[in-house]
């Protein structure tokens, strides 16, 4: 301790950095269940949503959970464009339209076909659309912890993301991404400066029903990869032991 902490601390002072600081426990079990089980029960909801508006309070928790998202820098970069206008809606779902059929050229048989199958987004269903930028000028041309890797900003906001779509959840809330957009079409849409990055554009309502596993995987899209199969150690390549459970087979 340096001299003048200790003779602070002796004097029963406390700094103010002391004064900001809390215990860092851990979780009670039931707070981390339920934790782990909000998580693993996040869902991609892309249509079903009830008509029902969220009431204020509902739509202030979910979004001040996104704007305590982590930061680099502290830059805290996010903005949210909440949109309920249905003609605003309806030009977005059209811009949705034109992107969809484009990008279904690039499958055929019968990809395309569970393709088509699919329900891609709840643009005009959800009661409430929420577009998430991100002010690539806040905190300065770079920012700190930026530097060297630029993108941080557009990260940072998808932590936020991830917050909202969380504490929706919690809230019996369904959201849904919508990434089948171009984004030089959503800002046009949404009078969105060309300083400003688009992250995310989502749809957001209340549910009746969720799926147990996500939907992609029911329909036979794509499947979860396993996770000891994705975990590295000191190097790219080389698995890391460590990870698997009593019930993994070596291999």
């Amino acid at each position: 301790m340096a001299p003048d902490a200790h003779s602070s601390a002796k004097r029963g002072v406390v700094s103010a950095d002391e004064a900001s600081l809390a215990p860092a426990a851990p979780f009670s079990d039931a707070e981390r269940a339920a934790i782990y089980r909000l998580i693993h029960a996040r869902r991609d909801v892309r249509g079903e949503f009830l008509s029902k508006e969220l009431p204020r309070d509902v739509l202030m928790r979910i979004l001040d959970a996104a704007h305590h998202a982590p930061s680099v820098g502290f830059m805290q970069p996010w903005n949210f464009i909440l949109v309920r206008d249905p003609s605003v809606r309806a030009a977005v779902h059209a811009a949705f339209e034109r992107a969809a059929t484009a990008e279904a050229n690039i499958f055929a048989g019968e990809r395309l076909a569970l393709y088509r199958s699919l329900k891609l987004e709840g643009i005009q269903e959800a009661p409430l659309n929420i577009c998430v930028t991100c002010d690539r000028q806040r905190g300065g041309a770079t920012g700190l912890g930026r530097t060297q890797q630029p993108d941080m900003d557009i990260l940072s906001t998808a932590c936020a993301v991830q917050n909202l779509w969380l504490a929706a959840r919690a809230e019996g809330v369904g959201v849904g991404w919508v990434s089948i957009l171009k984004e030089s079409e959503l800002k046009l849409i949404l009078s969105i400066p060309e300083t400003i990055a688009v992250v995310a554009y989502l749809c957001v309502g209340y549910i009746d029903r969720a799926y147990v596993r996500p939907e992609l995987e029911v329909k036979k899209w794509a499947c979860r990869l396993p996770l000891d199969a994705l975990v590295f150690e000191d190097r790219w390549g080389k698995l890391a032991q460590a990870t698997k459970t009593d019930d993994t087979p070596a291999k």
